[in-house]
């Protein structure tokens, strides 16, 4: 059990009373994911580089949103699977320092094959 089993339980209560469960493989999920960050990018779409980090309170909320639903199908999908997400994120950045060590890196946007 991990911090975000409690917020799994309550998406899995959530499907199950609506009977969405049969909706939810996980090709579908995925796809689903995909159209929300698509939604995250639609606010930002257009802004120019100082107007994205400097959003509206309306602008804000309305990309909060959208960010909480790429963390929800997110979640659901690592839920098919069995994955701990935050498992999953800790042994990705271990991997990421290893790629990208500081030394190589640092300031750098190439990928970790150009270093």
């Amino acid at each position: 059990m991990n911090e975000l089993s409690p917020i799994i339980k309550k998406l899995q209560e959530f499907v199950k009373e609506r009977d969405w469960v049969q909706f939810h493989s996980p090709k579908n999920l995925a796809m689903a994911l995909s159209v929300e960050v698509s939604e995250i990018l639609e606010e930002l779409q257009w802004l120019t580089e100082e107007q994205s980090q400097n959003l509206s309170k309306e602008k804000l909320n309305e990309v909060r949103k959208e960010m909480a639903d790429v963390f929800i199908y997110l979640m659901m999908l690592a839920d098919k699977y069995g994955i701990d997400l935050l498992e999953a994120a800790k042994d990705k950045i271990m991997i990421n320092e290893k790629k990208y060590p500081v030394e190589k890196a640092k300031g750098n946007t190439k990928k970790y094959t150009e270093l």
